[in-house]
């Protein structure tokens, strides 16, 4: 039997394809703050496959709080 919903890593390219509109509308410089969020969603996916929640939006938005997280971490270090 093979597997009747899509892997989170497919859902969240999906999503991201679904976006590409909105990202045609951003400013030059905000579509490439868009890409970095979307680059984000991609570098946590294994752990966005571990989110209990049937939406993966949830999982692609909890990968782009991370980052900003540890970015803001790094820069009240002072890196």
């Amino acid at each position: 039997m093979g597997r009747t919903a899509p892997t989170y890593r497919r859902a969240s390219e999906r999503i991201i394809d679904e976006w590409k509109g909105f990202r045609r509308a951003l400013r030059p410089e905000d579509r490439e703050a868009f890409d970095l969020l979307m680059e984000h969603v991609r570098d946590h996916a294994a752990a966005g496959s571990n989110c209990d929640s049937p939406d993966p939006v949830e999982g692609m938005i909890l990968s782009m709080l991370l980052e900003h997280e540890k970015e803001i971490r790094r820069l009240r270090r002072g890196e």
